[in-house]
């Protein structure tokens, strides 16, 4: 089972679009920013963080961030697969010691990314989908970039030890969905029919099934 962590707090689906695409049966939901305690990890072969209108800069006013951040490191103790995506990008690095900052440029649209050869990435093409403002600047204790943009060198990390991963795009935003941000989504030359950004999200799915089967 793949748990997904939904971290909006003015609605979207976002999240939901990440349970739906990754090819397996069993992914669960889970909202967190109101949820009283975190998820159980019992069973759980993955873990998907989600997007998120908030900054991980936005404590105390959010305090539920902080203790996402002590879920993250759980998660990493027990060497369960993870994922961040997006905001859940910003938090791993964050809660790592890294450094996340409001670069004040919203970018909604697609770019072209230079990714790494790893097998995270195997079949994603560069140009992926993007909704951000803020940046990671300075990535946490272990993590090394395997992806970058022309405005971020820390575009996406790994650990050097543990089965933990983060993208600043969002695999999950596709044509489906893109509709419910035609107020902020900014267009450009770039198409979706040259993204193969949910690739990604196939890729962690595979390694959680075969880290399970080990």
């Amino acid at each position: 089972m793949i748990l997904v962590v939904d971290n909006a707090v003015a609605g979207g689906h976002m999240a939901g679009e990440v349970a739906r695409l990754l090819p397996t049966e069993d992914a669960e939901l889970h909202g967190y920013p109101n949820a009283p305690t975190d998820p159980s990890l019992d069973g759980v072969d993955g873990v998907v963080l989600g997007g998120s209108g908030c900054g991980v800069y936005d404590e105390p006013d959010q305090p539920w961030i902080g203790r996402q951040q002590r879920f993250v490191e759980t998660v990493m103790e027990e060497e369960i697969p993870l994922l961040g995506v997006c905001f859940g990008h910003q938090l791993v690095n964050a809660a790592l010691g890294g450094t996340v900052v409001d670069s004040k440029v919203s970018r909604n649209r697609l770019v072209k990314a230079s990714l790494a050869e790893v097998p995270l990435f195997e079949g994603v093409e560069p140009v992926v989908p993007v909704l951000h403002s803020d940046l990671v600047t300075d990535p946490g204790e272990g993590m090394d970039v395997v992806g970058t943009t022309d405005y971020n060198e820390y575009f996406a990390t790994r650990h050097r030890e543990r089965p933990v991963w983060t993208v600043q795009y969002h695999p999950e935003f596709t044509p489906t969905i893109r509709p419910e941000y035609d107020a902020v989504w900014e267009g450009g030359e770039r198409t979706f029919a040259e993204s193969t950004a949910t690739r990604t999200l196939e890729n962690f799915a595979r390694f959680c099934r075969e880290e399970k089967t080990a």
